[in-house]
């Protein structure tokens, strides 16, 4: 036994006696492993297992993999699939909440694609960004916006455990993040009713800002729906960067652009262009609540100013009573509330694209729908990068 004899020809040093004791149990308890079959242990030789292990000795691979059973092995199955969130309205915005998994047909590049995944029901939550135009421009409009800003928040964020989440940008000459993602509309309201107008026009750089710096730390992006909701004219006069860079951002953040022109009826504004395209390349949509003609709406007093030649009709009519100012509130809250409740009414559809490479390129998305008369409206593509 060598030096782990107890005789006193050949005494171990003192206080050894513990530690040659440990190494006999367990030298003795390897001996009696050894002699029990593989089948003790859970193990189980796969179909061929035998012929393998004879003619690949030097394999890595281990003959006796673990029965998933026995719980001491994790198999971890790495599938990528894209989510796509999808609007469907009716020719008067109105969502279209019954169609099935196969009334929807889905292509990337112009391949169709497996729908594997469908829900009109169970969809992401919602990771939104408000984005309100504080410049010069928008001092007339603040104070509507500020308002249907605020019920917009509520809205979204309504009830005590939504898992929904807004943050609050405003933009000047710069942009500035007033509220990071809460989901707690008192917090944004106190947020929203600071707001000051005031400085030049960056619409781009806030775009671009909000996608990046916000949207970026929304999480992983298969697990919520990403928005910007933008009010104001369009007009940029001093941003950094291009509207095409702006685009090109929300893509890779996989963020949709809803905007809401704030030039009041009887203007021509060229920003409106601009908010179309942001909205028409990013899969979100363009309202213009302002330019619908004031005047004709007896029982509002939705009037303007010298629409009759008798100035006291007018002001006896609500033009000049805050009945014209109330309508501007509402019809921006109109418009807001068509986009809460066109998000609320979505479709998810998810798919494992044929083409598997994750190779950074774009891959645009078109989804299509068995039903005449309607709108969609989806993220046109995505980015093939690992997951997050």
């Amino acid at each position: 036994m060598g030096f782990l004899s107890t005789s006193k020809a050949r005494a171990l040093p003192e206080g050894w006696e513990p530690f040659a004791a440990s190494l006999i149990r367990l030298a003795v308890l390897t001996m009696l492993l050894a002699c029990l079959p593989g089948m003790a242990w859970g193990w189980q030789d796969p179909p061929g297992a035998t012929a393998a292990k004879a003619g690949n000795a030097s394999s890595n691979v281990h003959p006796h993999p673990l029965n998933p059973a026995s719980g001491n092995q994790k198999i971890r199955v790495h599938v990528e699939v894209v989510n796509v969130p999808v609007s469907v309205l009716d020719k008067r915005g109105l969502p279209v909440i019954d169609l099935t998994k196969g009334d929807f047909k889905i292509f990337e590049d112009g391949k169709p694609q497996t729908i594997r995944y469908f829900s009109s029901e169970r969809v992401p939550p919602l990771r939104v960004g408000l984005i309100i135009d504080t410049s010069n421009s928008a001092r007339l409009q603040l104070k509507f916006e500020k308002e249907a800003a605020s019920s917009f928040a509520y809205n979204i964020l309504r009830g005590i455990h939504s898992q929904n989440e807004i943050f609050l940008q405003t933009f000047d000459a710069t942009s500035s993040i007033v509220q990071d993602f809460t989901n707690d509309p008192n917090i944004l309201n106190d947020k929203i009713g600071t707001l000051k107008a005031g400085g030049g026009k960056a619409v781009y750089d806030a775009i671009y800002d909000a996608c990046e710096q916000e949207m970026a730390k929304a999480g992983p992006r298969e697990e919520n729906r990403r928005v910007l909701v933008l009010i104001s004219d369009g007009i940029d006069v001093q941003s950094k960067h291009t509207m095409d860079e702006a685009v090109s951002m929300a893509h890779r953040a996989e963020t949709a652009i809803y905007t809401i022109g704030n030039t009041p009826y009887g203007y021509t504004n060229p920003g409106d262009k601009g908010l179309e395209k942001l909205a028409e390349q990013t899969g979100g949509a363009s309202f213009f609540p302002l330019r619908k003609s004031a005047g004709s709406d007896y029982l509002t007093g939705y009037l303007s100013h010298g629409k009759f030649d008798n100035v006291d009709q007018n002001k006896g009519l609500g033009a000049e009573t805050g009945i014209y100012t109330a309508n501007q509130m509402i019809a921006l809250a109109d418009s807001l509330d068509a986009i809460r409740r066109e998000l609320a009414n979505q479709y998810l559809i998810g798919y494992t694209p044929t083409d598997a490479k994750l190779d950074g390129t774009y891959r645009s998305i078109r989804v299509v729908a068995d039903r005449k008369g309607i709108i969609i409206r989806n993220k046109p593509g995505y980015f093939a990068l690992p997951g997050e």
